[in-house]
């Protein structure tokens, strides 16, 4: 039987930080694999912060050619709104070969949290 550390690509989208505005995500490559799910993790959120995340996708690694991904590409839903001392999950079925997060503030002062990608189905086993 085959490990899963063996058979999954796991990739830094988001540093872990104090975000105070919104930011963009590392652009996360899935070439060589047939699946991606994202993971926020959260921490404090300072001043009632009201922050949303969403996957954005492309096929280059250009700022403006990054779009939302289509709902029909998408497993599960992100919340409405990131709670503290959360870890959420969505997954993404789309064909682009780029992925990334996205944080928006809506309101308040900050939360703390970061995000990675993990890239499943490889082409290539063991994934390095």
């Amino acid at each position: 039987m085959r490990d899963l550390a063996s058979n999954l690509g796991v990739i830094l989208a988001l540093s872990p930080a104090v975000q105070a505005a919104t930011i963009k995500g590392s652009a996360v490559d899935l070439l060589g694999f047939q699946g991606a799910v994202l993971v926020v993790n959260t921490g404090a959120v300072a001043g009632a912060g009201d922050y949303t995340a969403k996957m954005q996708e492309s096929d280059t690694t250009t700022d403006g050619d990054f779009a939302d991904v289509a709902a029909d590409n998408l497993i599960g839903a992100l919340p409405a709104s990131l709670t503290a001392d959360g870890s959420f999950k969505q997954g993404y079925v789309g064909h682009k070969r780029y992925v990334r997060v996205v944080l928006t503030k809506n309101s308040g002062t900050s939360i703390a949290a970061g995000a990675v990608v993990v890239r499943g189905h490889a082409n290539k086993r063991p994934v390095a």
